[in-house]
């Protein structure tokens, strides 16, 4: 899967040893922590959208789950984040009140 660094952000929050923690990271993991199945190829943050870059707070997982992850926690994130829609709510007709 690749990436979209043109319009993320979340490069430029990385740390600067960034590849060495992933390395490090990969080295610890070496099978995906999630389906135990597949070799881990992508360093993850166990808690979504965090910028906790200790070795604690990362983990190894494997593309697909990384994917699967990731969109389970945007829907999450949209889901609490939604707009008011642009209907009024209901009123009670005035001659019932």
């Amino acid at each position: 899967m690749t990436h979209n660094w043109g319009t993320s952000k979340r490069k430029s929050r990385l740390p600067k040893n960034w590849q060495s923690l992933r390395k490090q990271v990969l080295a610890r993991d070496v099978t995906c922590v999630l389906c135990r199945v597949r070799p881990a190829t992508v360093a993850d943050h166990i808690h979504a959208m965090t910028d906790d870059h200790r070795l604690e707070a990362l983990q190894g997982v494997c593309e697909p789950c990384h994917r699967q992850k990731t969109a389970r926690e945007a829907a999450a994130a949209r889901a609490a984040s939604q707009k008011p829609g642009r209907r009024r709510p209901g009123e009670e007709h005035p001659g019932l009140l």
